[in-house]
């Protein structure tokens, strides 16, 4: 009757969040309400050593009273009538948990309530649960309530590690949490923790006289450690599920490690740049790694997750387009294509160093990423084709309001995020099946085939080569560089693993020279470093035509016997084929130029005649003789 009229207040009792990785290890923690770190744990998250010491050291009748000890209450009341002081409580367990669900002053009235809401405790949990509401609710200094809370901020780790003496220290810090801290009271901590561990209940613990000493000897903690942090986009992102304990697919190891590799690398970027990172187990189609960016940074938007941003993927998209195109027939790894200036209606694309291959093989297209044969290819093959395959794969192109896909599609020309572009390399990975990447695992799988099997390896196989600067064997990797230097992508896969990196900044802005090339494939190579090795095997391909081998070096600016104005200011010059690095000469004088490029820019001197020549690594050369006239 009284526990229907008068029933106790299980308020407290509510949670903050516990974020876990794949191996119920804890990622990160979000603290309940009002800022307290508390945590719900059981007897079966501690060790059967802390539950005994427990019981032993505050409650020896624990398992057989009916929440209400007569002996103990007996006891505290003789030694307050004999020394006029409080020596010992005669609070049980039962009574302590009461305590902590409704705290109250600590006088004879709060005692007599204490006293009911024990009994009502007993008739409503098991003793382990009543016991689970002392490990949730115990103070362990500051702001921490339980357990778990305070394993985590004294010891760093969860409290199934924990050994017989912080397990002692912890039971000890929870009767006088503020006088008892280790950080600011070590030597009165140190005592009330060798008392804990000093009790000898042959059937309250297993504790040796060896365990005990050498507990004692342990070092108490000097401070306070951080709480658990690590994917803390991704924490809030699942803690919106609900939940006290939310289990993910990510790997603890793994997601510290690649966190630290991203901060280190962050110090060599441009001010306010931004890292994000993804990692995935292509054949569980579930993410291993999510950073989202720098969290609480301002600078670098660290409250955004940079996973979900929608950015320009650049030539990224390219190898997806190359292998719907293998599947469709329209080329081959060995067909040669054409490296030429075209015009496709209003629109004239370049490629990005502005000169031209000439003659090369699908795969040498692909692989240097060349823009000209990818539109060519788009063209023949359909934006709204492409797009629509896009999607299945789970990259959908978000394109500007009321446009439709066109050719800039194949260079970019649309927003995506590293999270739906991690989707489209899984799907080239799994042989040309999509499915989506999972964060929490246990999703309903249904796999979509997008590509032909045959397609997808052949694209493995040509982006399966060496890193410039030095990593891993057996990696396909693929860079991307939105317009004016703002996105810089990497992705790479091997046979179990998919890794993608965006490197950038939040609002958009330019990084002057930055390209996926030299930005983020350093940090891709890097990552795919720590992982376990599954590599691929490359494909070799030979031209089709032996001409493709040996096209043969062409200056296609100006043309010979050009008239060039004198008013038209500096004169760009562009050669075709050939052997890179180039060589541009006026008269015989060379031009300064990066040697790596097939343009220079030109500034005649005056009027006149002059012979432009171009030579290449092979002894090629070209020429063409120009006048200067005046205006």
């Amino acid at each position: 009757m009284v526990d229907r009229v008068f029933p106790p207040d299980l308020t407290r009792l509510t949670p903050g969040q516990e974020i876990l990785d794949r191996e119920g290890r804890t990622l990160s923690v979000l603290p309940a309400l009002g800022g307290t770190w508390r945590f719900a744990t059981t007897t079966r998250d501690v060790p059967p050593d802390l539950v005994a010491l427990l019981i032993a050291a505050e409650d020896g009748r624990f398992r057989r009273h009916p929440g209400v000890d007569p002996f103990a209450l007996a006891r505290a009341a003789w030694q307050w009538v004999r020394t006029g002081r409080v020596v010992s409580g005669g609070s049980t367990l039962t009574m302590q948990a009461a305590r902590l669900l409704e705290p109250r002053p600590r006088n004879l009235r709060s005692k007599l309530i204490e006293i009911v809401r024990a009994v009502q405790l007993e008739a409503r949990f098991s003793k382990d649960e009543i016991l689970g509401i002392w490990l949730t609710l115990a103070p362990q200094g500051g702001n921490l309530e339980g357990v778990r809370a305070g394993s985590l901020a004294w010891f760093g780790r969860p409290p199934a590690r924990l050994d017989p003496a912080e397990a002692a220290l912890l039971i000890a810090l929870a009767r006088r949490p503020g006088a008892l801290r280790p950080d600011r009271h070590p030597e009165a901590s140190r005592a009330a923790r060798d008392a804990v561990l000093a009790h000898r209940t042959a059937a309250s613990t297993a504790l040796t006289s060896a365990d005990r000493t050498q507990g004692q000897a342990v070092a108490l903690p000097t401070h306070r450690r951080a709480m658990p942090r690590y994917a803390p986009h991704s924490a809030r992102e699942v803690a919106r599920l609900g939940g006290a304990r939310i289990p993910t697919t990510l790997d603890l190891p793994l997601q510290r490690a690649v966190e630290t590799m991203a901060a280190q690398a962050l110090e060599t970027l441009p001010e306010r740049t931004a890292i994000a990172v993804a990692v995935a187990d292509h054949a569980a189609r579930e993410f291993r790694v999510l950073v989202g960016g720098t969290f609480g940074d301002e600078q670098r938007a660290g409250s955004l997750d940079l996973t979900l941003a929608t950015r320009s993927p650049g030539s990224a998209l390219k190898p997806f387009l190359y292998a719907m195109a293998f599947e469709a027939g329209l080329t081959r790894p060995e067909t040669v294509l054409a490296d030429l200036p075209f015009r496709f209606a209003t629109y004239a694309p370049e490629n990005f160093d502005r000169g031209f291959a000439g003659q090369i093989t699908a795969a040498d297209a692909l692989r240097q990423s060349l823009n000209l044969p990818a539109v060519a290819l788009l063209d023949r093959l359909g934006p709204l084709r492409f797009a629509a395959a896009l999607k299945a794969a789970g990259a959908a192109p978000r394109l500007a309001p009321g446009a439709a896909p066109s050719l800039p599609l194949a260079l970019g020309g649309a927003g995506t995020t590293l999270r739906e572009m991690m989707a489209l390399y899984a799907t080239l990975a799994g042989e040309g099946v999509a499915e989506p990447l999972q964060l929490r695992p246990g999703g309903a799988r249904v796999p979509v085939r997008v590509l032909e099997a045959s397609a997808a390896r052949q694209v493995a196989g040509i982006l399966t080569q060496g890193f410039p600067g030095g990593g891993p064997a057996g990696i396909a990797w693929k860079t991307g560089t939105s317009w004016g230097g703002r996105d810089a992508w990497a992705f790479g896969f091997d046979r179990a693993h998919v890794v993608g990196i965006w490197i950038g900044r939040p609002d958009g802005t330019p990084i002057p020279g930055a390209t996926g090339r030299s930005l983020a494939m350093p940090v891709l190579a890097r990552v795919m470093g720590l992982l376990p090795p599954a590599p691929l095997t490359g494909l070799r391909v030979r031209p089709a035509s032996n001409e493709a081998g040996a096209d043969r070096l062409r200056l296609l600016f100006p043309p010979p016997e050009a008239q060039l104005s004198d008013a038209a200011g500096p004169v760009t010059l562009r050669a075709m084929g050939g052997q890179r690095p180039l060589t541009f000469l006026v008269d015989g004088q060379p031009i300064a130029h990066e040697r790596a490029r097939r343009e220079a820019s030109w500034q005649p001197p005056g009027l006149g005649f002059f012979r432009i020549t171009v030579l290449d690594a092979q002894g090629q050369s070209a020429r063409a003789e120009v006048r200067v006239r005046a205006e």
